[in-house]
């Protein structure tokens, strides 16, 4: 059968969570540039939706085809990650110290990949740098002072803002891992971790990874925005958000929920939140 009941997809869980604590640096640094590309392509095309007119819906609509590349593919995103990795501590297959450095590992890939295509998109919207951005461009260069200069006109209360709805993001995005996980089939898992990637989307969260393209991208492209109002007004509180939403609200509580249930072992299959084998996530 295609479907994978909860009690076996919080082993999967378990597995992938191990899977990814052997993974050596280089691979994590990798997989997690990719990933940070993908939803960054992801980003800007909704983005370039909103630009044409439709409305806000239509591109939370479309936002979810980076994730389903990155669970498609097994590919590293840290946000995930922050709700499989605990897992595997429970389980004592590792130290804290040791997990602390694979999530790491996997932000900074994030990071660089982000990062990279922010400049290539922002090269490209601005004819390299000549012109002023307009359309989806200028939108973006909107939300990077809106994500960072907004919370900081409500000093400790937009820290807070920011923070829940981090928690609010990655309680759906780590959703969006897990159901991922209860297909087995390349359709299921896309149509699977569509649907609360787009809830979270749809109104307006925010995302670790997405931010480490959106903003840097619209600092390149006129927002007034400093490296210290990024990172001391988004990026660091939205990171600690997403860390308590995915691995508290859906990484232990799908433990608590299913892990006591018997598991048969010829319904597990040794594969990662992708389907592939789990040596090759």
């Amino acid at each position: 059968m295609d479907y994978v009941d909860p009690a076996n997809v919080v082993r999967a869980m378990i597995d992938a969570g191990k899977t990814k604590l052997n993974l050596p640096a280089a691979r994590l640094l990798l997989r997690g540039a990719i990933s940070g590309a993908l939803l960054a392509f992801a980003t800007s095309l909704a983005f370039a939706s909103n630009a044409q007119g439709l409305p806000p819906l239509v591109g939370a609509i479309i936002f979810p085809v980076g994730f389903a590349m990155i669970v498609v593919l097994g590919l590293e995103l840290v946000t995930g990650s922050f709700s499989l990795v605990p897992l595997a501590l429970l389980g004592r297959e590792a130290g804290f110290g040791t997990a602390l450095l694979n999530l790491a590992y996997v932000f900074l890939g994030n990071l660089l990949g982000a990062m990279f295509y922010a400049l290539l998109y922002a090269a490209v919207q601005t004819q390299f740098f000549r012109a002023a951005p307009t359309g989806a461009a200028a939108l973006i260069a909107a939300a990077a002072e809106a994500k960072t200069l907004g919370y900081a006109k409500l000093g400790g209360l937009g820290l807070a803002i920011a923070f829940v709805k981090a928690v609010l993001c990655n309680w759906m995005v780590c959703m969006g891992v897990v159901m991922g996980m209860t297909s087995r089939s390349t359709l299921g898992k896309i149509v699977a971790c569509w649907l609360p990637i787009f809830t979270f989307f749809a109104q307006g969260f925010e995302h670790s990874v997405v931010n480490m393209f959106l903003i840097p991208a619209g600092m390149l492209m006129g927002a007034k925005v400093s490296l210290e109002q990024w990172w001391l007004w988004n990026q660091i509180p939205v990171t600690l958000g997403n860390l308590l939403g995915g691995s508290v609200f859906v990484g232990l509580a799908m433990y608590a929920a299913f892990a006591r249930r018997k598991i048969e072992p010829s319904a597990v299959r040794e594969e990662s939140p992708a389907g592939l084998p789990l040596e090759a996530a």
